[in-house]
């Protein structure tokens, strides 16, 4: 068991990641010594998971229900959000109920909004069970479900009192929604780490095949990157944290033309960091070399780079000027200015974005 600290004082909390479900009621009862009740979210690909989780937080003394949700996008939504309100009504919740989310990156963030939300606020616990939600979405405290308008426009910082990965839960994951979660794992390497990209690249063909000692290293390095980041701009008022949405406010737009749900959100993600990245050469900030870096990385890991649907650039733009980096409407981007840092840019001229997402 190794464990990563997320140093945010009275609201700090450790991410411990293991092989295994077992001692996440230890775990439980340690980072919720007050807490006598929970509920525990999950959907229907995460029941087995959730099973195992509720049966240590029974043994280890919580007062336990649970609430499934229907696996998929679509569920980070005002009706699934109400029935997590009727569950935690009918566990008769108070402040100090729990609210333990397993599932990837949709449970995390509708079940941590709803313990944002509820009583004005009820502890959270993250048991996340996909790469994606492991490496990102489970830490630093985003919660939040989507618009029809636009994704995760509405939401709250609401922290976790901990975080339990069991990397086991990795196995049970199908293929194509394991390769998403890599893209925010390549995503860490282009906009902190510089020698983190180039053992990705050297270990490409084992992230893939999901060889558990490589996974170990990089589900713990994204952790402590993600954890420096929030550390220092908790509620991305400095600028600092908002480097994490590199690719996203492309990635964001595919997701929400498409319906949410055609793409997850990783190939969004992976096709949002080309277009950044091609962005960035288009306006002289790097050169063709990492374009083609990065692109091979993420080719190498099974992720596209290419948008799937010819949507039209206006309806795409529009979506972009809501995003929650645009200000008064002007568009804003994370661009590469080497491997291993991106900054902020809000004077990226128009066309040239247009020109990109032709392209792609």
């Amino acid at each position: 068991m190794e464990t990563v600290r997320v140093n945010l004082g009275a609201r700090g909390y450790d991410i411990a990641i293991g092989t295994s479900a077992a001692g996440v009621g230890a775990f439980a009862r340690a980072a919720l010594p007050k807490s006598e009740s929970a509920l525990v979210v999950h959907d229907a690909n995460t029941g087995t998971h959730a099973v195992a989780v509720r049966a240590e937080l029974d043994a280890h003394g919580f007062r336990t229900a649970s609430a499934a949700v229907p696996a998929g996008e679509a569920s980070k939504c005002p009706a699934r959000l109400a029935e997590l309100y009727d569950a935690l009504y009918d566990l008769a919740a108070d402040r100090k109920t729990a609210v333990v989310a397993v599932g990837g990156g949709v449970i995390g963030d509708l079940a941590g909004f709803a313990a944002a939300t509820y009583n004005r606020g009820l502890p959270l616990m993250m048991v996340p069970t996909t790469l994606l939600s492991m490496v990102d979405s489970s830490v630093g405290g985003k919660t939040g479900i989507n618009h029809p308008k636009g994704k995760n426009l509405i939401g709250s910082f609401h922290q976790p009192t901990g975080v339990w990965i069991d990397l086991g839960a990795l196995n049970t994951l199908p293929e194509r929604e394991y390769l998403s979660g890599l893209a925010e794992v390549v995503k860490y390497g282009v906009i902190l780490d510089a020698p983190f990209f180039e053992q990705l690249e050297v270990h490409a063909a084992a992230l893939r095949a999901r060889a558990p000692a490589a996974l170990a290293g990089v589900v713990s390095r994204c952790c402590r990157l993600k954890a420096d980041v929030v550390e220092r701009d908790e509620y991305e008022t400095t600028g600092l944290r908002a480097v994490l949405n590199y690719g996203h406010t492309f990635a964001h737009a595919f997701e929400t033309l498409s319906g949410y749900g055609a793409l997850l959100h990783g190939e969004a993600v992976s096709i949002g960091m080309t277009c950044a990245a091609v962005l960035a050469e288009r306006v002289s900030l790097i050169g063709t070399d990492l374009v083609t870096r990065q692109t091979k990385l993420l080719h190498a890991v099974g992720l596209p780079s290419a948008i799937p649907t010819a949507w039209p650039a206006d309806e795409l733009i529009a979506v972009m000027r809501r995003d929650k980096k645009a200000v008064s409407g002007r568009l804003r981007f994370i661009l590469p200015t080497r491997l291993g840092e991106v900054k902020l840019f809000d004077d990226v001229p128009e066309p040239l974005v247009r020109d990109v997402l032709a392209a792609k």
